[in-house]
């Protein structure tokens, strides 16, 4: 059975922590390999995660977070 985007954003945490129920898992592992949106934001969730877990800290440039925001609201798939 196919999964939507939303249903894979929701549990994107839970698939990285490994707290998924393995039917769910596959699903989303499926998801991930035919969605180019998806498989993104798991790549830059993950990448945000490491960067917490290590401690680090970075000064964004001025006006990302709206560059981010706008950006995301344009190319996200509306599902």
């Amino acid at each position: 059975m196919e999964i939507s985007c939303v249903h894979v954003w929701k549990e994107i945490s839970n698939y990285i922590d490994g707290d998924l129920d393995p039917a769910l898992r596959e699903r989303m592992s499926a998801h991930f390999k035919s969605c180019a949106h998806c498989s993104a934001i798991l790549d830059g969730t993950r990448n945000v995660v490491g960067l917490v877990a290590d401690g680090k800290t970075f000064d964004l440039p001025r006006g990302f977070s709206e560059r981010l925001k706008q950006r995301l609201a344009q190319n996200l798939p509306k599902h």
